[in-house]
């Protein structure tokens, strides 16, 4: 029992050191994102490769989404003789919750571990180091254009899986009930008010700064050769998507009290 005890007690310290680390480097990324120089070469590089290579993945999953829940809300709505209100519900679901979590998560699962994989190769291979030695800041150069990347991102990724979630559903809709684009997108976004699309989509932003920070992090402080960059690359999924969860509560609640 005493060693038990003991063993906790040491992975709960362990677990505040890594939360006082981490809180430290994504201060310092809020810094010195404000501090010159901004690297814009490199944050377009990074938004390509962060942004636009994740579209392929962001529409196909989205229509996927929007046929499916179109399916799971028919099956709800005609016990209930509602299917009138399939397209709102559809809207509503999309644009307040579904469409921003998914995003986050895709991209928590493609960038996060690219981002952990390639910082931990850099840091074990000495790359960083190399760029430390020519008087490059790294850490502005590798973690901050990375990061900024992602908070740019991640609003635009999550427009395209509302709207291609939407698509879908209008395409599931349009099948089994035949109903015409117009009065899809009429009924879909007449119960809908612009506290229900601005700050859904900017707290994505927040998710972005949440990849790129916790992904940047594990690669950035990787150690032990190649097993620390598969571990920076695992957690920085695991770790990405958790906070992702756990923070969507929270921003869910505050967007529940300012703008109800």
């Amino acid at each position: 029992m005493a060693r038990l005890l003991k063993t906790l007690g040491r992975r709960f310290v362990t677990f505040l050191e890594a939360a006082g680390e981490f809180s430290l480097f994504g201060g310092r990324a809020i810094r010195d994102a404000f501090r010159r120089p901004f690297e814009i070469q490199e944050i377009g590089h990074q938004i390509v490769e962060i942004g636009s290579r994740s579209v392929p993945l962001i529409i196909p999953c989205g229509m996927a989404l929007g046929i499916v829940m179109s399916l799971h809300t028919r099956a709800s709505l005609a016990r209930f003789g509602a299917s009138s209100m399939i397209p709102a519900a559809l809207t509503i679901a999309t644009f307040r919750e579904l469409g921003p979590m998914v995003t986050g998560l895709l991209v928590a699962g493609r960038v996060g571990a690219g981002i952990g994989s390639e910082l931990a190769g850099m840091r074990v291979t000495e790359q960083i180091d190399a760029l430390e030695s020519l008087a490059i800041d790294s850490f502005k150069y590798l973690v901050i254009t990375r990061v900024t990347a992602c908070v740019l991102a991640l609003p635009i990724l999550t427009i395209l899986m509302d709207f291609s979630g939407l698509t879908g559903g209008l395409f599931s809709e349009a099948t089994v009930s035949h109903i015409s684009a117009r009065l899809y997108v009429h009924r879909g976004f007449a119960a809908m008010r612009w506290s229900d699309y601005i700050p859904t989509t900017l707290k994505t932003a927040v998710f972005g700064f949440i990849i790129g920070a916790v992904s940047s992090f594990l690669g950035y402080t990787a150690k032990r050769g190649a097993t620390g960059v598969g571990h920076a690359a695992t957690q920085s999924v695991v770790l990405s998507s958790l906070l992702l969860i756990l923070v969507n509560i929270i921003l869910v609640k505050l967007t529940f009290f300012w703008f109800s």
